[in-house]
């Protein structure tokens, strides 16, 4: 691993030699399971417990081998990055990184103008609830089936014979 750090060109080739022997290691890690498990009973459990040892060992390697590797990733990365910054030539701004105001501003416009709309609406609508209210006051006609003659005095229509009597309480029209 020292002799990795200090190579700079040829440590894909020692990386590549490195794991070559981690495998080769790890098959005869394997093979030395099979044989421990082979010995006598009273010897059986030192063997195995020296072989996890080893293997434990060798896992530790990998995963230095693989730090190391992704170190190195890294480092070439930022050493691209570097040289593609260095390289790179800058220029001013170009109208391709104006913001386009107009369509911005007519929607703003479109959205006021909705918004007045519903206001004038709301206040038509208003208006009339406040005429219907002030109706209601002036014309109670027909409250009781006694008041025919105050309901043909506003000349209201008599249709098959009988009166048509309008009966205002709140906003709503009744008619009976």
């Amino acid at each position: 691993m020292g002799r990795l750090e200090t190579a700079d060109k040829q440590s894909v080739h020692l990386e590549n030699e490195i794991q070559a022997n981690i495998d080769q290691i790890f098959s005869h890690l394997e093979r030395l399971e099979i044989l421990s498990s082979k010995e006598p009973p009273n010897k059986r459990q030192n063997a195995r417990l020296h072989v996890d040892q080893l293997k434990y060992d060798v896992q530790h390697l990998q995963t230095a081998l693989r730090n190391f590797q992704h170190r190195r990733y890294t480092r070439e990365q930022q050493e691209r990055q570097r040289e593609e910054l260095l390289s790179r030539t800058f220029t001013t701004n170009d109208s391709a990184t104006t913001i386009p105001m107009d369509e911005s501003l007519q929607f703003n416009s479109s959205l006021q103008n909705i918004h007045h709309g519903m206001d004038d609406l709301i206040g038509g609508r208003h208006s009339i609830l406040e005429g219907l209210r002030s109706q209601r006051l002036t014309l109670k006609v027909g409250a009781l089936p006694g008041d025919r003659e105050k309901a043909s005095c506003f000349g209201l229509i008599q249709q098959f014979g009988t009166c048509v009597y309008v009966l205002v309480t709140s906003p709503q029209i009744v008619i009976l």
